[in-house]
């Protein structure tokens, strides 16, 4: 999921371990199992050449390179929750941690080759995000959609 934000960030115990001061994108990464690593490649170059920031006009016409903006990716398994059936979701179809943390410090890798302004959260910790969203914009990635 990826967020259009005026700022971002992401604290671990009390410490602030990466930040978009904006403007710039919030991406939750959720990695699942079925995923590639053509499936990074794909989001890697999909997301810093998403044109979703206003140009002179006021349209969805730049992207967060044209706008100099940062990027900060946190990996976030719940996105790959299913909660059709019952009250308590499903993560069954999450990466499992021991192959997503390679795979996300795989994805970060990609992105910053593409645009180095990225930060990151820290794999395997409770997280706090804060966020203040531009717009709002809103955008729902899934590599296996296109």
């Amino acid at each position: 999921m990826i967020q259009r934000v005026l700022q971002a960030s992401v604290e671990v115990e009390g410490v602030v371990r990466g930040r978009s001061p904006g403007p710039g994108l919030l991406v939750l990464a959720g990695l699942e199992e079925p995923d590639t690593p053509d499936d990074l490649r794909w989001m890697a170059e999909k997301i810093p050449h998403l044109r979703i920031f206003a140009d002179e006009q006021g349209r969805m016409n730049r992207s967060v390179v044209d706008v100099a903006g940062t990027i900060l990716l946190v990996p976030n398994f719940t996105l790959a929750g299913e909660a059709a059936r019952g009250r308590r979701p499903s993560f069954d179809n999450a990466m499992k941690p021991e192959r997503s943390e390679h795979e996300f410090a795989s994805f970060v890798a990609m992105v910053r080759a593409i645009h180095p302004s990225v930060e990151t959260g820290v794999f395997r910790t409770h997280m706090r995000v804060s966020l203040v969203n531009d717009g709002p914009v809103t955008i729902w990635l899934d590599s296996r959609a296109r």
